[in-house]
């Protein structure tokens, strides 16, 4: 028998009993006399793999069961109910400029600083071109065995990227036999009908495990103005345009506009998705003290988004008496004829909905290999590859320019306010597809060693080498300034890093045990940073430990950050001159290649508790700051300064004192400063037929740049709702009956001359096991269909997305069968 097969033998009591307890929990010290020789796991957060899953650091753990009696259908879903998300995100009801990627953002601490990882194991950047985060659509759920989310910093253990903690995605493994397994879900008003399917193949293969799968999804769509509460859009750009405010009165006259255009008509409430994902492990012992490993996974997105038709906004050349024909407009006397230009608006229905597309591929392939050695020891190396590859579109663009000339060559058409046919607006160059392409490339070397010795101080150490690039190319039409759409420049750019690190557990007791990490890393875009970790923890008795880890951090700028130029945004803004029609309002984005990382010191202390059989608690105070951080001036906050007479302040976001806001720019700069701190608590219990878990965080403080959000929510910001609490009841009715109720509150929060009021998510659902093989589950998301709450500057639909609820109550079933 190998010395691997041996270890095996055993299975970690203590860990089933922590992940039976509860399938939605954080981990909790548990311990068994008599256990001994049990096989030593990894745990996120360490590269010591250890006998238990309790450590210094807080780990929440999700299991796949969970997953599929919730009628999660992705990895964004699940990350986006935990009380830990907060500020922005994108998903699934993410309209406007999501790109179809799905993120999850910690602490509300911004998806760029949130690490998601394959298996311990970094995942490539993966949304339209060069990207900071990893787009979760491109993890299949049917391939996950549990997710790990590390709640702390990590940067001494993976580097950057680990500042507000970590989301480890763990696959299935050692995986026999065959499962197809078939969901779909419709809402209650008949829409967004979402359905797919997986299968699931694992068998003995050349001595080893191998795992096969491929999952497909499609999720429907959900239009904006089908929902009671999503008020009709106000825009000041109507169908038929208007000049200088006037719109045509259908007698060759102009009149004062008194209609607006209500978008929400074409605008979409939840996305369209269709998702194929193909992957496969392979686990064999190649000897009898080595073991070798292989993880391939690829996943095709293909995504829509769409928006009411393009606003056209141009300024035309009033004909003077030099002026030649074909450069200006004849007004004769109907306007005031001693203007140079007057502003053109125009909805584009002439052309349709603006529709986004995105077609994404994803690849990756890892290889590792572990020898076990005498004494716990063990030595590992690995290669780890990734790619993305994108192409996206937006139909039915407008050519600014060509639009300007056809005015000028056409007026009477364009200023009837009658309709222009398609066919007179490809003619003219006008209508076109923007085409834009973009990608990710992310390579991995790392070896290691670690072991725990005959006095029980574990160690690891070990050496990283990471290259990453990035690019964007967006249309030409828009590079040159040409479109309707804002003007975007180029992205291209990589970098690399090469990293030593090392990590020691230390009994100092048999009782008190202190743990330490170190790492540096050379990159070679701005050089070396070195960071730490000291936590500790204290067992007072079999069922009470108290931990605490103190660490420091750092994020890299990013492809993107670093080398983008020209993007232009129109965000919600409000203008203090009260000049601008509309609340979007545009603003050139500029990166900087001279950024430097930023930094960050973290600090979580608090206590684990089994307080009787089948009860047990914990309890973690915590707390991030974040110096020198990589980010933008609040614009609005800039603007209202500047109509102060702040000069400095204009001078930042590049308006003018008078409210020239036409040259509004942002750029990214090291700056930016952010603090926050809170309280996670979680209990559990677990007797008889029934689980009942609470997972609660309470934020006491979080503040970006000097201004405060707790307890505030914004279009911009997102939500930082004060206290966030799910609950979770499972029963076992009977051996083939289970049912799971979840509760998911969000506390009220202040808006600007608004608040919102407290709201609760109920959800049921059923699971029957038909037999040993077969299982169907059932259930109802948002049962009491709670509306989202009214946010008047929000990013979309008059509330904020990534934040309530936006499509409503939604039926679901899912079921597997297995032989």
């Amino acid at each position: 028998m190998s010395l691997r097969t041996a270890r095996k033998n055993i299975v970690n009591r203590a860990v089933m009993i922590a992940l039976a307890a509860t399938s939605f929990t954080s981990v909790q010290a548990i311990a068994e006399e008599g256990i001994e020789d049990v096989e030593r796991i990894a745990v996120t957060g360490s590269r010591i793999n250890r006998t238990d899953m309790e450590s210094a650091s807080p780990v929440t753990v999700i299991s796949s069961d969970f997953i599929a009696k919730s009628g999660f259908t992705s990895v964004q879903e699940i990350l986006s109910m935990q009380p830990a998300a907060s500020g922005m995100s994108l998903g699934s009801t993410s309209n406007n400029g999501s790109g179809g990627s799905a993120t999850v953002n910690l602490r509300g601490m911004g998806t760029q600083r949130t690490l998601v990882l394959l298996n311990g194991r970094r995942m490539v950047a993966s949304g339209t071109g060069a990207d900071s985060s990893v787009d979760l659509n491109t993890i299949p759920v049917s391939m996950i065995q549990t997710i790990e989310i590390l709640k702390d910093g990590a940067s001494a253990v993976y580097g950057s990227d680990a500042i507000a903690g970590v989301v480890n995605i763990i696959t299935k493994k050692d995986y026999e036999g065959t499962e197809i397994t078939a969901d779909g879900s419709i809402t209650d008003k008949g829409d967004g009908e979402s359905g797919g399917f997986s299968i699931l193949h694992g068998s003995e293969f050349a001595g080893g495990n191998i795992v096969l799968g491929a999952q497909y999804s499609n999720r429907g769509e959900v239009i904006q103005s089908d929902r009671d509460f999503v008020p009709a859009g106000e825009s000041s750009f109507v169908p038929g345009g208007s000049l200088g405010g006037l719109v045509p009165d259908g007698e060759d006259g102009w009149k004062t506009r008194e209609e607006s255009y209500d978008y929400t008509d074409d605008s979409y409430a939840q996305t369209p998705n269709e998702l194929l994902s193909l992957f496969g492990s392979f686990n064999s012992e190649i000897a009898d003290d080595a073991e070798l490993s292989i993880d391939l996974m690829y996943t095709r997105r293909e995504s829509n988004q769409q928006m009411a038709p393009q606003p056209a906004n141009i300024d035309l050349t009033v004909c003077q008496p030099t002026s030649e024909a074909g450069t200006c407009i004849d007004m004769g006397d109907v306007l005031i004829p001693e203007l140079d230009t007057l502003n053109y608006r125009r909805r584009m229905t002439d052309a349709g909905p603006r529709i986004y597309g995105q077609e994404t591929d994803t690849y990756r392939a890892s290889v590792g290999l572990v020898g076990y050695l005498s004494n716990d020891t063990q030595w590992d190396m690995s290669a780890t590859y990734g790619r993305n590859d994108s192409k996206d579109s937006v139909g039915n663009s407008i050519h600014a320019g060509n639009m300007e000339q056809s005015i000028y060559d056409h007026q009477d058409d364009w200023f009837s306010g009658e309709p222009l046919p398609q066919e007179f607006l490809m003619s003219e160059g006008i209508m076109y597809t923007e085409e834009n392409e973009g990608g990710n490339e992310q390579f991995t070397l790392a070896a290691g060693f670690s072991g725990i010795n005959e006095s029980d101080i574990g160690y690891a150490i070990g050496v990283e080498s990471r290259f990453e690039s990035g690019y964007y190319t967006p249309d030409l039409i828009t590079q040159a300034g040409e479109s309707t759409a804002a003007q975007q420049d180029p992205t291209e750019g990589n970098y690399s890093v090469q990293s030593i690190y090392g990590e020691l557990s230390v009994p100092v007791t048999d009782s008190f045990t202190v743990e330490a990490a170190t790492r540096y890393d050379n990159y070679s875009t701005f050089g070396g940073a070195a960071t730490w970790k000291l936590g500790a923890t204290y067992t007072i008795t079999d069922g009470l430990m108290f931990r605490a880890v103190a660490a420091t951090g750092f994020r890299a700028p990013s492809v993107s950050e670093l080398y983008s130029g020209n993007s232009g945004s129109f965000d919600y803004l409000s203008d203090p001159w009260e000049r601008e029609l509309d609340a979007q309002i545009k603003v050139n984005y500029i990166g900087d290649a001279d950024l430097q990382p930023e930094e960050s010191e973290s600090f979580t202390a608090g206590v684990v508790w089994e307080v009787a059989d089948g009860l047990s608690t914990t309890m973690d105070y915590w707390s991030f700051d974040i110096t020198n951080a990589i980010s933008r001036v609040n614009v609005q906050a800039e603007m209202n300064k500047c109509f102060n007479d702040d000069l400095a302040a204009c001078e930042t976001i590049n308006i003018t004192p008078d409210g020239d806001l036409s040259e509004m720019t942002s750029t990214l700069t090291n700056i930016g400063k952010q603090n926050t701190s809170g309280i996670d608590w979680n209990i559990s219990y677990a007797a008889d037929i029934f689980r009942v878990t609470l997972d609660t965080t309470y934020l006491l403080d979080f503040e970006e740049d000097d201004i405060s959000y707790e307890g505030t929510i914004d279009g911009n910001m997102g939500g930082y709702s004060q206290l966030k609490s799910n609950l979770t009841v499972s029963a076992d009715v009977t051996e083939d009956v289970n049912l799971l109720y979840t509760a998911n509150y969000i506390q009220g929060m202040e808006g600007n001359g608004y608040t919102t009021d407290d709201v609760i998510y109920h959800n049921i659902s059923a699971a029957y096991h038909i037999n040993d093989a077969w299982q169907v589950t059932g259930g109802i998301k948002n049962l009491f269909d709670t509306e989202p709450e009214e946010v008047p500057d929000g990013n979309d639909m008059n509330t904020v997305p990534n934040i309530y609820d936006v499509v409503g109550r939604t039926f679901f079933v899912n079921t597997s069968y297995k032989f």
